[in-house]
């Protein structure tokens, strides 16, 4: 990382821009992760990304797979914003005479960088999980009455399967709102913290030190590809060391449950539930798939952060006005 300070106008806007590229490119992987992770056994509608992509297409249209993705855009910009300008706010505090950081003070940085997020993650990915998984939910509820159709069809004027309607995120948010304050919004904020800040503690560091690789002077920022490269190892190496958090929150704020899931009554209960039905290995479920997510889009975060397009947008700014 180069050791010009850049403004915080530039650093909140070149996280933005940089999360909405980022969101925009990888979140038909995010559902088919928050998919895989919500079926519990006995009640798989998925076999793989792959095919719970092309179930998905067949059954919601392309477009179902981006169920969701309005509340990630929106909310994406302050999300990536905090986080990357954290992490620069705690490693400028935490250095000394502009001396290079420890291991253990670029950790601390992470650790703030994570903490500071989650006010804007645990409602953005509270919203965007429901609405991501009604699709399951529905195509679950579909079969159950068509299973329930097909052995009562010898009786005379059988039920018609009743076709649900699927909420908006301004209606859940209305509704949770309404019944549970401002805190159900916050519904798995301890889990979120799980997940985000050993995140950070492992991504940034590990970010640092292989994009210090591509340097060949501390002055000069690593070449584009290098920070990259860099942002897709670091992302996809943290994703899959947080996996099982991230596991445990996803089931935690999932609001809906399918035909016979079981309900959770916090992170321990969460955490025994699946180990004792499912086996350790349910919390690697979705672990290719978020390391495909993570993986390009810090990758394109730390390329357009440290590229620096704010700063070029503010710079034109006083000519434009001349």
């Amino acid at each position: 990382m180069a050791d010009k300070q850049i403004s915080l106008p530039a650093k909140l806007i070149n996280g933005g821009i940089a999360g909405l590229i980022g969101v925009t490119c990888v979140f038909p992987i995010d559902l088919a992760k928050t998919r895989l992770q919500n079926q519990q056994n006995g009640q798989r509608m998925y076999t793989s990304m792959s095919d719970c992509l092309i179930k998905t297409i067949r059954s919601e249209g392309y477009f179902g797979m981006y169920r969701g993705a309005a509340v990630n855009l929106t909310l994406v910009t302050p999300e990536k914003a905090i986080k990357l300008a954290a992490n620069d706010f705690f490693r400028h505090h935490l250095s000394k005479d502009g001396k290079k950081l420890t291991l253990l003070r670029e950790m601390l940085a992470g650790c703030g960088a994570g903490t500071c997020q989650v006010i804007v993650t645990t409602p953005m990915e509270m919203l965007k999980i429901q609405l991501q998984d009604a699709g399951r939910i529905a195509a679950q509820n579909k079969l159950m009455a068509a299973q329930a159709q097909l052995s009562s069809s010898s009786a005379a004027g059988a039920a018609e399967p009743v076709v649900e309607a699927r909420p908006t995120a301004t209606q859940i948010t209305r509704e949770l709102l309404r019944s549970k304050g401002i805190a159900g919004l916050y519904k798995g904020l301890g889990a979120t913290l799980l997940r985000d800040v050993p995140f950070s503690i492992v991504y940034f560091p590990l970010f640092a030190n292989l994009n210090k690789l591509g340097q060949k002077d501390p002055s000069v920022k690593a070449p584009f590809y290098v920070s990259f490269l860099s942002g897709c190892v670091a992302g996809s190496t943290a994703a899959v060391a947080v996996n099982p958090c991230d596991v445990i929150k996803t089931r935690l704020q999932s609001l809906q449950r399918g035909v016979n899931e079981d309900t959770y009554s916090g992170i321990l209960d969460c955490t025994k539930k699946i180990w004792q039905k499912e086996g350790p290995t349910a919390f690697l479920k979705g672990a290719y798939c978020r390391a495909l997510v993570i993986a390009p889009l810090f990758g394109i975060a730390q390329v357009v952060y440290f590229i620096g397009i704010a700063e070029f947008l503010l710079d034109m700014l006083p000519k434009h006005r001349a």
